[in-house]
């Protein structure tokens, strides 16, 4: 009996010593987040479609009655969801709960290709924004294009506690009809 305990122990063995773990694929040099590609709106540049977009965000929340703030990471993302053409995103400003502009996040504006995305981060000790703060996202595109998905993530976690969840982006102001870009 003790003689089938060795023989399954060695092919055991075997088994495991010739199974060959396969290396994991890393993309060769390809960031987190992609390189944002700066453009210039000039006279010629023609809008066929824009928006205006309000996205609420949560620097904290409560918890334990009130008692309790539960800090949080913010990352807003932009998305493309366009199969063929750019959108040209011209504004990223982050207000506090009392309206006031906290940071503006694009000096120039930047375009995102098909399907391309791109993404802005608040540290969890940032809460210059508040319970309230919220970003203002604003693009354009030269034709009309599938509209662009814009949504924060909020992320916190402490000990062995955790939560998350989104917040999608709502239209506030829509831009159409080839008028000449109101951008500086």
């Amino acid at each position: 009996m003790k003689l089938y305990k060795y023989i399954y122990l060695a092919i055991a063995v075997i088994i495991l010593a010739s199974c060959e773990s396969t290396p994991k694929s890393q993309p060769n040099a390809i960031p987190a987040t992609p390189l944002q590609k700066t453009v210039t709106l000039d006279k010629n540049f023609k809008i066929a479609s824009g928006e205006t977009l309000y996205v609420p965000v949560y620097s904290h929340i409560y918890h334990h009655n009130r008692q309790e703030i539960f800090e949080l990471a913010v990352t807003l993302s932009i998305r493309n969801t366009d199969l063929t053409n750019p959108i040209i995103v011209t504004s990223v400003r982050y207000y506090n709960s009392e309206g006031k502009l906290v940071k503006q996040y694009l000096e120039r504006p930047i375009q995102l290709d098909a399907l391309a995305s791109t993404d802005f981060f608040i540290n969890r000790n940032d809460t210059s924004g508040g319970l309230g703060a919220n970003f203002i996202v604003e693009w354009v595109a030269q034709t009309e294009i599938s509209e662009p998905i814009v949504e924060a993530v909020m992320i916190g976690t402490d000990f062995q506690q955790g939560i998350s969840f989104i917040s999608p982006s709502r239209v506030i102001k829509s831009q159409n009809n080839y008028k000449r870009s109101p951008l500086k």
